[in-house]
């Protein structure tokens, strides 16, 4: 088995025109008798605003690897917490089964490793009458895939990143910093 002690993967998927449904999950993935198994089981207590939560498909259906989620954002709404535990979880726990389907994690590790994920959730969402669900689903659905490819594979290498160190900036940085 290659050294999957400690893994990190990080996706950025933009939300449709209008919408605040972008998602940018980070994880940790690693084995469950070494540092993300430890952290893992010591995420499952609470903290006041940052709800830890299984990643669930539905009722009953935990997914594996096992995965714990927990939100960027302070939680201060009923209507946050109804967003962040359905549509969000729901594409969570898909995005983590269908790694394994598709083979990006191997099913027989699916008892060996752990995932810990941090979930951005913009609190616009909670206020709009007419948040997108579907978008949200979406967003955080292909955002967890990639992360958890990019986790797995070690993407970006350093090679890569050393290669663009000139060339990508971070985009908060537009008219900021000349390159």
């Amino acid at each position: 088995m290659t050294d999957l002690t400690f893994r990190t993967g990080e996706a950025t998927v933009l939300a449709v025109e209008g919408q605040a449904t972008d998602a940018m999950p980070e994880i940790v993935i690693g084995t469950v008798d070494g540092p993300v198994g430890t952290a893992f089981a010591s995420m499952l207590g609470q903290s006041v605003g940052h709800t830890r939560m299984f990643v669930v498909r539905d009722l009953n259906q935990t997914v594996k690897p096992a995965t714990i989620m927990t939100s960027k954002v302070t939680i201060q709404s009923a209507e946050y917490v109804d967003l962040l535990g359905g549509v969000v979880q729901a594409a969570l726990g898909d995005a983590v089964l269908d790694s394994v389907i598709e083979g990006v994690i191997a099913k027989d590790l699916c008892d060996k490793i752990c995932i810990i994920m941090t979930v951005w959730l913009d609190p616009r969402c909670a206020e709009d009458p007419n948040v997108d669900k579907k978008d949200l689903y979406r967003t955080n659905y292909e955002a967890t895939k990639l992360a958890i490819k990019r986790a797995m594979t070690g993407e970006p290498t350093i090679d890569e990143l050393i290669a663009n160190r000139k060339t990508v900036k971070h985009y908060a940085l537009d008219g900021v910093i000349d390159y």
